[in-house]
């Protein structure tokens, strides 16, 4: 998967409300009721990620999911990324 330069990634973050580029990876956050629905958001996300064989990195805290997206192998952003952001914004109805 070929990386992207900085005007594809500008481009593609116009389309995704909510998500910063920064340290060569795209972020954004959720807040949730609870600590159940975080959880279970995550667990929706788990199984796209799988199929799409690209898996973030996120933490969780009480009702808060942060996650960061970069294709490490390519050593930044690829259309993979953007790819799984849009599938979770999906999922969350955004």
């Amino acid at each position: 998967m070929k990386k992207l330069d900085e005007r594809s990634i500008k481009e593609r973050l116009d389309k995704l409300d909510g998500w910063d580029y920064k340290d060569n990876a795209i972020h954004t956050s959720f807040e949730f009721e609870n600590f159940k629905e975080a959880f279970a958001t995550m667990t929706r996300i788990a199984f796209e990620a799988e199929l799409q064989q690209h898996h973030p990195e996120w933490t969780n805290v009480y009702n808060t999911l942060n996650i960061s997206l970069s294709t490490h192998d390519a050593g930044g952003l690829t259309e993979k990324d953007f790819k799984l952001a849009h599938t979770i914004e999906a999922l969350l109805g955004n």
